[in-house]
């Protein structure tokens, strides 16, 4: 199975993925859009994984490969892609799918138990994120869950925080693929928004205190990506 990433900004990369990528001897191949390399073909992954960044995905007159970047996100789900979006990612899934990206009623920053949904939706999917657990979030944004997905789970601060569709296209607001360097990167990058006076934006400190969740994540999305892996050899 082939692997490919979209990348943003220099400072949200794969973080753990590229560990899982390492140990499973999966190909992984990147596209720096911040840098405007050229998008892949449909040949040359089996699966695309959409990583986050600050900007919003209605900001195509600011960052003109995002439409371009759209149209492979749909094309990649028109062709039965395994497609894994977070974040930003998970927001452009959602708008190719056709559901509205709007700003959420509170940012989220830092480290927030998300509460897994139950529905009658394929109950393999479901079991592969626990009942609850905690993950890493850093968005001002969220989506409506398009029609014909999986409802998955929410946070207290914002209800729609991830959804599946058709069993194969993953889109999840929060990142699990977190690492230590990948917090610190987005606190070094980021810290203008650690407004203090918020209630779902932690402090700097705050968010490294609780960097013990890491773990936890990075388990959470193995059991992801283990079971795209799986699938693609079926």
């Amino acid at each position: 199975m082939k692997m490919h990433y979209l990348q943003h900004v220099p400072f949200e990369g794969p973080g753990y993925i590229e560990n899982w990528c390492e140990k499973t001897k999966t190909p992984l191949n990147k596209t720096a859009l911040y840098n405007n390399e050229p998008l892949p073909e449909l040949d040359d992954f089996d699966c695309l994984v959409i990583m986050g960044g600050p900007m919003s995905i209605h900001d195509e007159h600011q960052y003109p490969w995002l439409k371009p970047e759209k149209k492979l996100v749909q094309e990649a789900i028109e062709n039965y892609k395994f497609v894994l979006g977070i974040c930003l990612g998970a927001q452009l899934i959602a708008d190719v799918l056709g559901a509205r990206v709007y700003k959420n009623s509170f940012k989220e920053i830092g480290w927030f138990p998300v509460v897994r949904a139950y529905t009658n939706g394929n109950k393999f999917i479901y079991s592969l994120f626990p009942d609850i657990f905690h993950a890493f979030h850093w968005h001002g944004e969220t989506f409506e869950i398009p029609d014909g997905a999986d409802y998955i789970a929410g946070t207290e601060a914002c209800k729609n925080q991830a959804f599946v569709f058709q069993d194969r296209v993953f889109a999840l607001q929060f990142h699990l693929e977190t690492t230590e360097e990948s917090v610190e990167l987005l606190l070094e990058n980021c810290k203008d928004e650690l407004v203090s006076d918020e209630i779902y934006i932690q402090s700097a400190e705050e968010i490294r205190k609780k960097n013990f969740h890491i773990n936890e994540s990075n388990s959470d999305i193995t059991m992801i990506l283990d079971y795209i892996k799986s699938r693609y050899w079926l």
